[in-house]
């Protein structure tokens, strides 16, 4: 998806160019019908090949992916999301980034999220 997203639209073999250490042609055409059948992307037939793009905004696509891992691992808590986040990145966030996240906590709390 992150190639389909960063490109627009590709074909099977454009996106197996485009991975680091790819799988076979074939395995990344199943991978890209299975995500055609969950209504990721889509097709259009352009020449003899299929050119897929996704169906998705990559906004919507990311607060689901959010949402999926947290029900999944996290007990449905965004506490503990971030407090995982904040343990595997407490030593690469810098002061203005922590300045920036504890003001967009202060303005959910402020908005009553």
């Amino acid at each position: 998806m992150d190639i389909l997203y960063r490109t627009g639209k590709a074909s099977a073999t454009q996106v197996r160019a485009e991975m680091p250490d790819p799988p076979s042609y074939s395995a990344v055409r199943a991978m890209l019908r299975v995500l055609e059948e969950k209504g990721h992307v889509s097709h259009q037939a352009e020449g003899l090949k299929y050119v897929y793009v996704p169906t998705v905004a990559r906004d919507k696509a990311k607060r689901n992916a959010v949402k999926h891992l947290m029900s999944t691992f996290f007990n449905d808590s965004p506490e503990q999301i971030v407090a995982a986040l904040l343990d595997v990145a407490s030593t690469r966030l810098t002061p203005e980034e922590l300045d920036r996240m504890a003001k967009m906590i202060e303005k959910a709390k402020k908005e009553g999220k």
